[in-house]
């Protein structure tokens, strides 16, 4: 089956809870909002790509509790295909309990890591890998590196979200086509705020497009097409998890749309700025139409928005 775009990750449970201050030790806060919505930079990513119009499939594991069959059929309900998703019988998914706080637009994350196992090479599906356009990476271990070797040598894209800088990362450059970096990964590589320059020497690595993302100061990105800065949508923000993974997909969605790069980059924060105004990584993550509609009219759209914020406020249970 052909896909537009395979990811590989393993998926997680978050527990967004949103307060206007972080408490004192010893301390309290009331709850503004919470949210039970899945998690996972690539996995999200592929949410937003689903919702934007792309036909979209995780690899990836979970495990068989209640969690991870909450992952799975959130990845059904927007339209993902599941086939590549291990589930690990008699195995627990990660959780990870995400405090917002108003104040600052900051947040904290603790987490509980689950006891399953990582898909292996050996369970990595590599014809879905062949059959897709685009290879959505994040995680840079050896199932990453073998599924992107499968996918250069059938000619498909490698798009890697890079939210932080290692070595792997350095080593891991000339494989991919599209690098979409965080500012945290700009600042351990350069020196200087040349973005230019600094897009210039990742791409004579390899990748045909380079971006970095900044988060409320815009974005910058070079390309064949030439060099861009963007400013970021200025919307009134409610929490900013997720907001780099929704930014990912929707820039996997609008270059399957074949825009240019500049134009993608544009449609991808007005993604992400949507996402900001309502809890969690994945509730308001907009349609194809929403986005339009707020790039032309600066207005949001939140009736379908809304109805999935309230249903993921009812718990995992119901699923």
């Amino acid at each position: 089956m052909k896909f537009d775009v395979v990811g590989i990750d393993m998926p997680c449970l978050d527990f967004a809870v949103n307060v206007d201050h972080f408490p004192e030790p010893n301390g309290g806060e009331r709850i503004r909002e919470l949210s039970w919505q899945g998690g996972g930079k690539v996995a999200t990513g592929l949410v937003a790509a689903a919702r934007l119009g792309a036909r979209c499939a995780v690899l990836g594991a979970v495990g068989s509790d209640s969690y991870g069959r909450f992952c799975e059929k959130d990845f059904i309900r927007h339209g993902i295909d599941t086939g590549g998703l291990l589930m690990r019988e008699g195995r627990s998914t990660s959780l990870s309990v995400v405090l917002s706080n108003r104040e600052t637009m900051g947040r904290a994350i603790i987490y509980n890591l689950g006891t399953a196992e990582k898909m292996t090479k050996e369970e990595l599906p590599l014809e879905a890998v062949k059959n897709a356009r685009y290879l959505h990476l994040a995680m840079l271990d050896d199932v990453a590196v073998e599924a992107a070797k499968a996918a250069r040598q059938a000619g498909v894209k490698v798009f890697l979200d890079a939210d932080s800088y290692s070595d792997e990362l350095g080593e891991f450059i000339p494989m991919v086509d599209v690098f979409v970096a965080s500012e945290f990964v700009y600042d351990a590589m350069f020196e200087g705020r040349d973005y230019e320059a600094s897009c210039r020497r990742v791409m004579e690595s390899g990748p045909e497009i380079v971006v970095f993302t900044f988060g409320e100061k815009g974005c910058v990105g070079l390309s064949a097409e030439g060099y861009f800065e963007l400013p970021a949508y200025q919307v009134e923000v409610v929490d900013t998890v997720g907001a780099g993974d929704v930014y990912h997909g929707a820039f996997l969605a609008g270059l399957l749309q074949g825009w240019t790069v500049e134009k993608t980059a544009q449609f991808s924060s007005a993604v992400s700025a949507i996402k900001c105004t309502r809890i969690g990584g994945r509730a308001a993550i907009p349609d194809m139409e929403t986005v339009k509609d707020f790039m032309e009219t600066g207005e949001i759209n939140y009736t379908e928005i809304d109805r999935r914020v309230e249903f993921y406020k009812r718990g995992i249970d119901h699923v």
